[in-house]
Parts: C-alpha cells; sequence; structure tokens
C-alpha cells in the first residue's frame, strides 16, 4: 500500500479580468474518480489545502449536464460528501512528501487562483519532480507547475510534455476572453510542450514520472497510470 498526497485548491472563486469574482472551487469527477479507483485498489489519500482550509466544490461539476443526468449527480454529490479527507484537510505547508509515495492534483478552475502562485505548492512539485515520484495532474491543476521553481530560477516543467485543459476548452466553456490568462498559453510560456487533444474527449500524457490528463474525462486514465506505477 502507498500513501498519495492529493494537493487541492482552496480558492472558492477565480478573479477573471473585470474583476468579477467567478464562483469555483475544484471539480469533483477530476477528484473523486481518482480517490476511488486509488483507494479501491488499498492505497491511503490524504487532501492537503493551502493553509488548511476546507476546499470548495465547484457546484457546475454536480449539476446533471456535468455527471450524465440526475442519478448520476446524485451520486457524486454523495461521493463527494463520504471523502472526509475534504472536511478535515491537512495544510499544505505542512506535509513532509517524504511521507508519500505519489503526488496528485485535481482542477477546477480554483488551481488558476491559487496554486498558480502557491509557493507551498510550487516547492512540493520541485521536491516531487526531483525525487521522480509520481506525479498525477488533471484539467486546469498544472496551473501549480508554474509556480514551480528550481533554486536557478528555472522550471521542472520545462520541456515536459503534458496534458492540460485547452485554450479551445476554455473558449467553448464561455470564459476564454473573460480570463486574464489561459492556461494553455501560460504552460507554453514557460516551455511547456502542450499535447493538445480533441476538446472534452479523454487525452493523457505520460512523460516519465509525470502524468496529466487535459479534463475531466481524462481522469480515470491519469489514475489507472499512476496505479500502474505504484505497482
Amino acid at each position: 500500500m502507498s500513501k498519495i498526497l492529493f494537493v487541492v485548491t482552496g480558492a472558492h472563486h477565480w478573479e477573471l479580468a473585470d474583476g468579477t469574482m467567478h464562483p469555483t472551487g475544484l471539480w469533483a469527477e477530476e477528484l473523486v474518480v481518482p480517490h476511488e479507483m486509488l483507494t479501491s485498489a488499498g492505497h491511503e489519500v490524504s487532501i492537503a489545502t493551502p493553509g488548511g482550509v476546507v476546499p470548495r466544490v465547484d457546484q457546475s461539476s454536480l449539476q446533471p449536464e456535468a455527471t450524465g443526468g440526475p442519478e448520476g449527480a446524485a451520486q457524486m454529490t454523495k461521493a463527494v460528501e463520504s471523502i472526509e479527507g475534504l472536511r478535515k484537510p491537512l495544510t499544505l505547508a505542512e506535509v513532509n512528501l517524504d511521507d508519500y509515495q505519489a503526488v496528485f492534483y485535481p482542477g477546477g478552475h480554483g488551481p488558476m487562483e491559487d496554486l498558480a502562485v502557491d509557493q507551498d505548492s510550487g516547492q512540493l512539485l520541485v521536491a516531487a519532480m526531483r525525487a521522480k515520484k509520481p506525479v498525477g495532474i488533471v484539467c486546469h491543476g498544472p496551473a501549480a507547475m508554474l509556480a514551480a521553481v528550481n533554486a536557478d530560477g528555472s522550471n521542472p516543467f520545462t520541456g515536459r510534455r503534458v496534458a492540460a485543459f485547452t485554450n479551445a476548452e476554455e473558449a467553448q466553456a464561455g470564459l476564454a476572453d473573460k480570463a486574464k490568462w489561459l492556461l494553455q498559453d501560460r504552460l507554453v510560456d514557460i516551455g511547456v510542450q502542450v499535447q493538445e487533444g480533441e476538446p472534452w474527449a479523454p487525452n493523457v500524457v505520460v512523460d516519465g514520472n509525470l502524468v496529466t490528463g487535459q479534463n475531466p474525462a481524462s481522469s480515470a486514465q491519469v489514475a489507472t497510470e499512476l496505479l500502474g506505477k505504484l505497482s
């Protein structure tokens, strides 16, 4: 059995270019599906947030249109409520990476607000990449890569191949023209090789110890790849 750290956004909103506070948080599917798969396989999952704040689930991710219908919405809501770690998360700054064999970042727009600039998260990713521990990141979770800075000022993800939420998907979601910045653009700016798949279709990229998924539909495959690296 391995211990896996889920680093989850603590943001409850995403500030748009005009100053509007767009309600957000974590995207339910991107946490629930990997959590269920990893714990069902016998692994232990801990959840940490910046400041240890109780994370908010993006309510859009619990709606029938995002979960396959009313029954899916009810199941997803129940699944979220059953995860005790969401109610009492660890404080990210106090986490010892040595206690964990892998790290996972779910998305939602929340990471665009906090994890993109969070130094504790950034240094945890630097350490995880240096130690070559399996690192799984989904959707908007790669925003956390922006805060990962080596001692020499470089970024450990420069040159890496990744999947991440694309400009096309942000446009189709209706937020691209309202955002201060777009994730795909910023990743390219730091030298990340974004391998873009079809909007909303599963797309997972494995580059050494790094496993990334483009969108919610990619969550299960990212978890499968992580399970393979932990076996």
